[in-house]
């Protein structure tokens, strides 16, 4: 048969087939371009819209600041030592507007930076409430009253800086560990309300702080019962009779003394639980709230106990009370990224 192919048919369907490979070529250029697309919009939404939408109660923590930018007070060198420091751990929100400021025990001599100092802020902001790390000086290069000039400075300085950090004036607290406990209730008994003199505007705020949480505290300097090593590093070892007395706290408390929470364990053989109890007493007689917890067994520094099962919930018992009188937020506001240290 003659050939009916049309003249010119080869070389359209070569043609055809080229634009047909190439539309395919580019379809499946396209659809790499548009998996590529989708696949890059995955990762972000992955990587980088968690940071944006993560929990409110992400803390923020800031570098250690001075608590005298031009050097402390009766500052005996330049070292680091001698620059006492307050570190801010601010909660996303704090609904009550409550800070505390932390003093880590050591027995005046060393700092438990982390367990009764980092610690404590996590747990706080983990609750809604800021915590501030009071670095403060140590003996026995120095002595009293270097160390409550400190505790009184950061006092003031939180309160200088409460409208920008979002705390209430009348919420701010201090939270103290042995030999910290001794100066945290130093601090509670031996406050000055303001110095109306002083060109320093922070010196001229109240150093009184609104509430007390002590951790198995130093309290006396009674020989009987006292933490002779804290004792002897704050005042030296043959100290004015005078001196022993002033900073034996259980003698002075008044009915403006603030608010108290304590906790010690009965077996503490570095600190004799008696000065929680001697504090405890003296608080019920001027008629001060409070509110004292005694473990039988448990020894010297726990901080919030992670690895004691009879003590682990003192920190509830604390939470408990905090928020009874308004300086925790009722609704638990625990998020991810905080180790809930005391369970």
């Amino acid at each position: 048969m003659p050939d009916r192919t049309p003249i010119g048919s080869s070389s359209l369907s070569s043609e055809s087939a080229t634009k047909t490979s190439f539309s395919l070529v580019h379809r499946r250029k396209r659809s790499l371009f548009v998996f590529g697309i989708l696949l890059l919009t995955f990762f972000i939404q992955e990587q980088i819209m968690p940071a944006q939408s993560a929990p409110t109660q992400s803390a923020v923590s800031s570098e250690p600041q001075l608590l005298w930018s031009a050097g402390a007070p009766m500052a005996k060198g330049t070292g680091d030592i001698d620059k006492p420091t307050l570190q801010a751990f601010l909660p996303a929100k704090n609904p009550t507007g409550t800070a505390v400021i932390i003093a880590p025990g050591g027995g005046y001599t060393e700092l438990s930076m982390e367990k009764e100092g980092t610690d404590i802020a996590h747990w706080l902001n983990a609750r809604g409430v800021a915590g501030y790390v009071l670095k403060y000086r140590l003996g026995p290069r120095y002595r009293h009253p270097v160390e409550l000039g400190d505790a009184q400075r950061a006092i003031r300085t939180v309160r200088s800086q409460a409208s920008r950090s979002g705390i209430a004036t009348d919420h701010i607290g201090i939270w103290g560990f042995s030999a910290g406990g001794h100066l945290a209730a130093s601090a509670a008994t031996l406050y000055n309300t303001n110095a109306p003199a002083s060109p320093d505007e922070i010196d001229r705020l109240s150093s009184r702080p609104d509430f007390l949480i002590l951790g198995y505290p130093v309290i006396t300097f009674d020989p009987h019962n006292a933490h002779m090593g804290s004792r002897n590093n704050l005042i030296g070892e043959h100290p004015d009779p005078g001196l022993v007395e002033a900073l034996s706290l259980e003698k002075h408390v008044t009915r403006d003394t603030p608010p108290t929470f304590l906790f010690s364990t009965t077996d503490d053989t570095a600190v004799p639980v008696m000065n929680s109890a001697l504090f405890y007493s003296a608080l019920v007689a001027a008629k001060v709230p409070a509110e004292m917890h005694l473990f039988e067994a448990g020894p010297h520094g726990v901080g919030l106990a992670p690895g004691f099962p009879d003590l682990k919930g003192w920190p509830d018992l604390l939470a408990t009370w905090m928020r009874a009188r308004g300086l925790m937020s009722k609704t638990p506001a625990i998020g991810p990224g905080h180790d809930d240290l005391n369970r």
